[in-house]
């Protein structure tokens, strides 16, 4: 059984996207170092750093993509995800290192002003939308729904 680590923290740098292949197939990761802290309150209604820890946190496929376009340094975002020990060897020296490769990335939005949303996709004319409406586009590209029957 694998476990599930759940940690907070703010970004080092912007994630980095990257291409690798496995099994002979190119996929995106994003590659982020993320300072986990630990704030405990400090008795006049603010918090202090008791000491953290920084960790490596991969985020693999389109979510990668995502997390690497919108984030940048500073940010802070909750991971959650299965850790894991990845060990290497250089100049004849052994590493070892714990690692997240995460399921879920999260925006902490406490630190967030505006957000921009992309348009959805929208139907074309004479189809009906969700709501069971005729979508309609005048000449002006603006999209109306009206009532079917």
């Amino acid at each position: 059984m694998s476990n599930l680590f759940t940690a907070r923290g703010n970004l080092a740098a912007a994630p980095e996207l990257k291409t690798v292949t496995v099994n002979g197939e190119d996929r995106q990761v994003a590659e982020m170092r993320l300072y986990c802290d630990r704030a405990v309150p400090d008795g006049d209604g603010g918090f202090k750093d008791k000491g953290g820890f920084w960790l490596n946190v991969s985020r693999w496929g389109i979510a990668g993509t995502h997390a690497a376009r919108v984030l940048d340094k500073g940010d802070r975002i909750k991971v959650e995800g299965t850790l894991v020990q990845n060990s290497w060897e250089k100049d004849g020296d052994k590493f070892s290192r714990l690692e997240l490769t995460a399921d879920d990335v999260t925006l902490d939005l406490s630190r967030v002003e505006s957000i921009a949303r992309k348009p959805r996709n929208r139907p074309t004319n004479g189809t009906d939308d969700s709501a069971g409406h005729t979508v309609t586009t005048p000449e002006d590209g603006a999209q109306h729904a009206a009532p079917v029957g």
